[in-house]
């Protein structure tokens, strides 16, 4: 029987054989920039398209830009796409966007997320389950809740709710950080005994790597179904309109929440670069990656799918 590898090996090269040619971008395509608000979802899924990119021949522009300022680049022209507009909890801003006309959707990248507040094990004990729960338990809690990094529309949301006193939350702190120093005060916390309530989410390997209940009563706050979300990915319409084969490209880049999370794990569990593991992962995937890749072109025209393929291995 033939290995993984090759049996990859062979279904790449049927495919590469039966893909048509297409015209090229224009050269003012060749530079693609995106924005990365410093998530691992979207280092993973940027470092797919970079991978992508640079073996079609395109130079990826990577720029670390929190939410809100992200937003403003894409409608200002300064960026061209981004693949990380949670919905609904980017819905202002994506409001903001298509009132703006300047940006269209290209896809719907991800189905099966969510993104509501957990907390850690150690609030078994104390029976919280629920939003309502928590303002019982403020002094185990030491009153805290956990954010991400400032700006971010969960923090948004969270501050809101301390603000108006929902669920008597009005005396609670939010403490805002990157998802990184989060995650670690919550590792800290576990390890001293003390509940975390923190924004969490999937895909993610934060719910293999911990032990955590999201909590439910959050519906008018973070949508039904546990905060329930699909992840987007939009585009300045000049690009789109330019930029006719990458913009192709990405119109048909879509995820699976089982992929993110090993892209996601290889970034923070094993410490690898998001390209290097995109890499390996495009390797070993020949059948999505042909289909992002169907009737795309490298910037000169080439077949993708081949350019790709020689690229991973």
């Amino acid at each position: 029987m033939p290995s993984t590898v090759l049996r990859s090996s062979l279904i790449l090269a049927a495919l590469i054989a039966a893909a048509p040619a297409l015209a090229a971008d224009p050269e003012a395509c060749a530079t693609v920039r995106l924005s990365d608000p410093g998530w691992t979802d979207i280092n993973a899924t940027n470092g797919v398209a970079a991978t992508l990119l640079d073996a079609l021949g395109y130079r990826p522009d990577i720029r670390t830009l929190s939410v809100p300022i992200g937003y403003e680049a894409l409608k200002n022209g300064e960026t061209d796409l981004f693949l990380g507009n949670w919905m609904p909890a980017q819905q202002k801003f994506r409001d903001d966007l298509d009132a703006s006309g300047k940006t269209e959707e290209l896809a719907l990248n991800l189905t099966g997320a969510k993104f509501t507040l957990a907390v850690t094990d150690a609030a078994d004990d104390l029976g919280v389950k629920d939003f309502a729960d928590l303002d019982a338990h403020r002094e185990a809690f030491e009153g805290k809740i956990y954010g991400i990094e400032p700006g971010a529309p969960v923090n948004q949301t969270i501050a809101g709710m301390i603000e108006a006193d929902k669920f008597g939350l009005g005396d609670w702190e939010l403490v805002e950080s990157g998802e990184q120093a989060m995650l670690a005060q919550v590792r800290r916390n576990d390890a001293d005994g003390t509940p975390s309530v923190f924004a969490a989410w999937a895909p993610h390997p934060m719910n293999v790597n911990f032990d955590i209940t999201y909590l439910s009563g959050g519906d008018a706050e973070f949508g039904p179904d546990f905060g329930g979300a699909t992840v987007h990915t939009v585009a300045r319409k000049e690009w789109v309109a330019q930029c006719p084969n990458v913009a192709k490209l990405f119109r048909q880049l879509i995820f699976t929440v089982d992929m993110e999370n090993v892209l996601m794990g290889n970034i923070l569990d094993d410490a690898m670069d998001p390209q290097d593991a995109a890499k390996a992962w495009i390797a070993a995937n020949p059948e999505p990656v042909a289909a992002w890749l169907d009737g795309v072109t490298t910037l000169d025209g080439e077949p993708g799918l081949a350019a790709v393929t020689e690229a991973v291995q």
